[in-house]
């Protein structure tokens, strides 16, 4: 099926070109989205009567798109979850989470803006995209951690496998003290004899 687009659609064209889409494509997605119109005779003569309007409304949202992007890129949202030892999540962080976060801080992010190009299945760091308008993105810092404690440490720098590593030591210098300790203890009691 033949279209014309009314914006800019990802991977697919600019706004005023004549594409070919798959037909459920166009018929479920671009039509219902006022994304494109069906590339007639007529429909395109209308385009050209509209393309004026249709571009100063485009600059406009690309404007106010831009202002957002320019106060959201770079910033970074806490999200408390449950995991194991590891660091594996139960469960993982959706693109809602993502947004819920957001928008807790203030931003209006829908959840359909959010890109996540893998799932978040693990406590850390994870950079996110969050497409404002079909030519501006920004990137989000998701801090998914089981405290806010722990969100604060990864917000240092440190890992969890990093966190484990330094209280596994720990217990075992304890240990080893203990032990020395004990040992001590035992010669003291075998000079008294």
């Amino acid at each position: 099926m033949q279209v014309i687009l009314l914006e800019r659609v990802a991977k697919l064209g600019q706004m005023g070109e004549v594409v070919k889409v798959k037909e459920g494509y166009a018929r479920n997605f671009l039509l219902p989205q006022g994304k494109a119109l069906r590339a007639s005779d007529a429909n395109i003569a209308a385009f050209e009567e509209r393309k004026v309007q249709l571009e100063a409304r485009n600059a406009e949202t690309k404007a106010e798109a831009q202002k957002v992007a320019d106060k959201l890129d770079g910033q970074t949202f806490v999200i408390i979850r449950s995991a194991s030892d590891s660091g594996a999540l139960y469960g993982s962080v959706t693109t809602r989470d993502a947004a819920d976060s957001s928008t807790e801080a203030g931003f209006t992010v829908d959840r359909k803006q959010i890109v996540l190009k893998t799932p978040i299945k693990d406590l850390g760091l994870h950079d996110v995209t969050v497409v404002l308008h079909p030519e501006v993105e920004a990137t989000i810092t998701l801090n998914v951690a089981r405290s806010n404690e722990e969100a604060e440490l990864q917000a240092q720098g440190k890992s969890i496998q990093d966190l484990a590593a330094e209280a596994d030591a720990e217990a075992e210098f304890e240990i080893a003290e203990l032990f020395d300790d004990i040992g001590g203890a035992s010669e003291d009691e075998g000079d008294d004899a």
